[in-house]
């Protein structure tokens, strides 16, 4: 099991509580969550399923590589966080 976390910047704009899921890659735990929060899918998610340009998913405090497939491997026990990207200068 794998604990998804959303940041509370994101819990603003779509409900997305802190979830422990199953799952082997980034796709596997974020599909156990959208299945019952497809308002968190479209957020986090383009229309081709990959990660939006706005967001970013770190896996026990590293950066995901894959933000297409979401192919990214999770220990058991992983911490996922899922929070929007910032930008700026």
């Amino acid at each position: 099991m794998a604990t998804v976390t959303f940041t509370d910047n994101l819990q603003r704009h779509v409900s997305c509580p802190t979830v422990e899921v199953p799952g082997g890659t980034v796709r596997d735990a974020l599909e156990a969550v959208f299945t019952n929060n497809e308002t968190a899918r479209g957020y986090v998610l383009d229309d081709r399923g990959a990660l939006r340009r706005h967001m970013a998913i770190f896996v026990n405090g590293v950066a995901i590589g894959d933000r297409v497939t979401l192919s990214d491997v999770i220990p058991d026990g992983a911490d996922i966080y899922v929070m929007q990207a910032l930008s700026g200068g």
